[in-house]
């Protein structure tokens, strides 16, 4: 099947090698050129575990194209569109200007027959809309709506192995023809038993927002408890696992930490209120305030804890920060906590140093004005304290018996809560866990 892949990011450029290594005919579009450039040099132009390695392999089969031109989706019979959908600057409300314009942008090169596939993360109402512009445009063309549900780090096996696909179409109708055209081009996914589920159009839509602000709510309700448990001594992990075992609540997504950050959660409900609001339903996710709020005190929570670590002042102290991205495996730095806290200890006085081993780049667009060091070791060298902030596998791993042979003073805060204390603590260091004793 031919099938043209419109925005090229995070999302789209994923979605685009992974539908060639299914076989399809693909064409990948959009407006940065620099991006198109690398893609079709079979470089990724961001970080995600063996998407280089499969752009490289797909492009040898010559399924798989990259165009600047909206042009190039002519003669496709499937269009997915994968552009982002941002915060609205000083607004929690989604821009959906590129969405809008990718799809009104498409309309001239439809073809009765075609399917339109939304896959980005939008407000509740948008498909309905944008279902009304491709009938107008070409009566004989469909409109669905498909969300992702990618995992940065893991994007490339979320892709070509889904835990489920959701199909929404009007009315919801399993007899849809375009359903059945969707399904030929996820045929090895329905083959090897993923669940799919059809759906009424804003039901496909809230899907997305509705699983990301459950997880938001889990997150938040885990480092809550961490408050709970410094406030009287209690040991949040413990805690975590005891409930965990409960198959009711389950142990993902309860580790105790700094909190949630990335392009899709922050952002995501933050949207998802703002659309209740439009709707008349606000009152319906008022819950979501107070886990968006949780989530950003965990952050001033982090500074205020290393102060005390510092022996309560930052002034002129070394501290070295462990992390740069949102989480480990990616370099996507957007709304990271790692890189908020560290330029919040910096305008307090510290001398903050950052390590990533994917991310400074992005980082350092970021936040110039914080220091960077490529290489651990480097960092580590004459730090005050130690901040783990993105639970990377080398700084799980680091040995505290050497890096304590780096370091002027052996303080260590584990914003993840994934160090073994007892082992910190036996090295000589002063071990700070979030929600531990």
């Amino acid at each position: 099947m031919r099938i043209s892949v419109i925005g090229c990011g995070y999302l789209g450029a994923v979605h685009a090698a992974c539908m060639a290594k299914l076989g399809h005919d693909v064409v990948g579009i959009d407006v940065d050129e620099t991006k198109i450039k690398d893609l079709a040099g079979a470089k990724a132009p961001f970080y995600e575990p063996g998407l280089e390695e499969l752009l490289a392999e797909v492009q040898t089969t010559g399924r798989l194209t990259f165009s600047t031109e909206l042009s190039a989706a002519e003669g496709s019979h499937v269009h997915f569109i994968c552009v982002g959908t941002p915060q609205k600057k000083g607004e929690n409300a989604a821009d959906l200007s590129y969405v809008n314009a990718a799809l009104h942008g498409l309309v001239p090169y439809l073809s009765p027959g075609d399917l339109v596939v939304g896959k980005s993360t939008v407000p509740v109402g948008t498909a309905t809309r944008l279902a009304e512009v491709v009938e107008e445009s070409e009566p004989a063309a469909h409109l669905l709506w498909n969300p992702e549900f990618l995992r940065e780090g893991h994007a490339v096996a979320d892709t070509l192995s889904p835990d489920r696909l959701v199909y929404g179409i009007e009315g919801g109708s399993e007899e849809h023809p375009a359903v059945q055209k969707l399904d030929e081009v996820y045929a090895a996914s329905i083959q090897a038993g993923t669940p799919r589920l059809v759906t009424d159009l804003p039901t496909a839509e809230l899907v997305k927002t509705a699983a990301n602000s459950f997880l938001a709510t889990k997150i938040s309700f885990i480092n809550a408890m961490a408050e709970l448990c410094d406030a009287v001594g209690a040991d949040v992990t413990l805690l975590a696992d005891a409930i965990g075992m409960d198959n009711r609540i389950g142990r993902r997504f309860l580790n105790a930490g700094i909190g949630f950050g990335g392009g899709c959660l922050p952002k995501d409900i933050r949207a998802f209120m703002a659309r209740a609001g439009e709707l008349g339903a606000d009152q319906a996710l008022t819950f979501l305030r107070e886990v968006d709020a949780i989530n950003m005190r965990r952050r001033s929570r982090v500074v205020e804890l290393t102060r005390e670590l510092c022996d309560g002042s930052l002034l002129g102290k070394r501290i070295t920060v462990l992390g740069a991205a949102f989480k480990p495996e990616s370099d996507d730095v957007r709304d990271s906590p790692a890189l908020s806290v560290a330029a919040q200890l910096q305008l307090q006085g510290a001398v903050v140093t950052v390590t990533d081993p994917e991310a400074l780049a992005n980082a350092a667009r970021r936040f110039p004005e914080l220091h960077y060091e490529h290489v651990t070791e480097s960092a580590l060298t004459r730090a005050n304290a130690v901040l783990l902030l993105t639970e990377w596998q080398e700084y799980r791993d680091l040995d505290p018996y050497e890096a304590a042979a780096l370091v002027s003073t052996c303080k260590i805060l584990d914003g993840r809560n994934v160090l073994d204390p007892s082992k910190w603590r036996a090295a000589g260091w002063t071990y700070r866990g979030l929600g531990r004793p």
